[in-house]
């Protein structure tokens, strides 16, 4: 496995709209592979393939604290969401910044597994806001895209300086959820 390099905000590539997967074969599950390698290193609990600058419609997902429930959506698709609701996100391509998004607090996903057989899955909680977050990464949208113009610009100019200084990203808020 190869752990592979997460493009962080404003990285224009991050915009890339996915392209569907046309076929789930070696090729396909080694990148799905890597991606794991890669979220597991980053400490986080899902990452789209357009975030590694894959441009595929490809997503893992483990929300379990044992790293134990890894979960493979391929071309996935919400067809359903309810009850509105708000929690807070990070994320691998924005580190070190969590805020409040509203989503959807229960989904109904259609998706490939790794098998490349078709499934459905009703998810509630972190899990359906993670599918809904990382299919947005597939659509080139960032969970940022969600807060105000002003805040965006905060976050954009604190990762830029970082990057500049090239120092660490550091959470002064305290404990947060795994970035997604």
């Amino acid at each position: 496995m190869t752990r592979l390099t997460i493009l962080e905000y404003p990285d224009p590539r991050l915009r890339t709209v996915a392209q569907p997967v046309a076929v789930v074969d070696d090729a396909l599950r080694a990148t799905i592979d890597d991606l794991f390698e890669t979220m597991y290193a980053a400490k986080g609990i899902g990452l789209a393939a357009t975030q590694a600058n894959v441009h595929r419609r490809l997503m893992v997902i483990d929300i379990s604290e044992e790293h134990n429930q890894p979960m493979v959506f391929v071309n996935p698709e919400v067809f359903e969401r309810e009850c509105v609701g708000v929690m807070q996100e990070g994320c691998l391509s924005v580190p070190g910044y969590y805020d409040d998004v509203e989503r959807a607090q229960k989904i109904r996903v259609r998706a490939l597994g790794r098998d490349g057989q078709p499934f459905e899955l009703e998810a509630e909680g972190l899990l359906a806001v993670c599918i809904q977050h990382e299919i947005d990464h597939l659509n080139g949208r960032l969970f940022v895209d969600y807060l105000s113009e002003l805040k965006r610009t905060r976050v954009r100019k604190k990762l830029e300086k970082e990057r500049r200084q090239n120092t660490p990203h550091t959470d002064a808020d305290g404990p947060h959820a795994p970035p997604i």
